[in-house]
């Protein structure tokens, strides 16, 4: 469980010392998913900052320079990597021959190693999952609806990327986690749920115009005067896994709107996806019989989680 954050201040509506507040309120309200690293990348006298520590929200002051108007940020909760080592907190650096870029990421990937092997992808001593998206850039050296579609394809787990260009351009690559991206009189903020935007709109004094709607598959690149172009990709989330096709697996959890038992799981279900677990994987682990209460121990302990999942999936394939 990570959290995304950041604002485009496209129309120069804010001062430098709004911009700060406004950044302390958003990543302080990210800390309810997560307090192990906090961080924040943005471009400054033709090049591209990241200023990042192991430290939760409150625990870091953040003094952006004069004449910044993009700024991308996360929270972290650590999953895989220590947060100790710097290195492996975001927002990640990223090299390209003619671009530099900063990416960060609200999820979990499961087949970073595998992709690694695969794609043959350079020895790195960070440890983080999410580091597999910059590498797999950095190999087809570009960062455009391409290069970005290839990536988002390739890797296999929940989440949301937001990378930013040395252009003061912002992409956001949503799969199955959640996003919103708020359009005020002159600026965007962006986090990874309403409940934290609204939380920062009531600290803040602030009510937005509009809401820029994304989905599962959608590729957005929003640059520093406010344009906004769109992508897509295929989403391997919604297709990819065989269980998918029995009905029964969904028959026990989406009943009909006429029977008590709708939402029951609801709770559970938004837990797991806020720590990068998918919808299916907690259908499987009930239909064998597991109690709410037993797959949130579980979800705490991703190493047994992982097992007891692929003995079930073994199963049914």
């Amino acid at each position: 469980m990570c959290s995304l954050f950041g604002l485009i201040d496209y129309s120069n509506a804010l001062s430098t010392r709004q911009k700060n507040k406004i950044l302390t309120v958003l990543s302080h309200e990210c800390e309810c998913r997560g307090t192990d690293a906090t961080g924040i990348a943005y471009n400054y006298a033709g090049s591209l900052r990241i200023f990042k520590r192991p430290l939760p929200a409150h625990k870091v002051r953040f003094h952006i320079p004069n004449g910044v108007n993009v700024v991308m940020g996360h929270t972290r909760m650590a999953t895989q990597g220590l947060a100790e080592l710097n290195f492996n907190n975001h927002p990640f650096p990223g090299n390209l021959p003619h671009i530099k870029f900063a990416l960060a990421h609200n999820g979990v990937l499961w087949n970073d190693q595998e992709l690694r092997f695969i794609e043959a992808l350079p020895e790195t001593n960070v440890q983080t999952d999410s580091y597999v998206a910059v590498q797999l850039l950095e190999k087809q050296q570009a960062l455009d609806f391409s290069s970005l579609k290839n990536m988002a394809e390739k890797v296999d787990g929940s989440f949301v990327f937001t990378v930013l260009d040395e252009r003061d351009s912002i992409w956001f690559v949503r799969g199955d986690n959640p996003l919103r991206i708020y359009n005020y009189n002159g600026f965007l903020l962006y986090a990874s749920t309403g409940e934290i935007l609204s939380k920062a709109e009531h600290r803040l004094h602030l009510r937005h115009q509009e809401e820029i709607e994304t989905k599962e598959g959608d590729i957005l690149r929003i640059d520093k005067h406010g344009n906004i172009e769109q992508g897509e990709f295929m989403s391997m989330q919604t297709f990819r896994h065989p269980w998918r096709q029995f009905p029964y697996w969904r028959q026990r959890y989406w009943q009909t709107e006429n029977e008590p038992e709708v939402g029951i799981y609801d709770d559970l279900l938004d837990v797991a996806k806020a720590m990068g677990v998918r919808d299916d994987d907690i259908e499987i682990l009930l239909d064998y019989g597991c109690e709410p209460d037993e797959i949130e121990d579980l979800l705490y302990d991703s190493a047994l989680l992982n097992e007891v999942l692929y003995e079930l999936r073994s199963a049914y394939i």
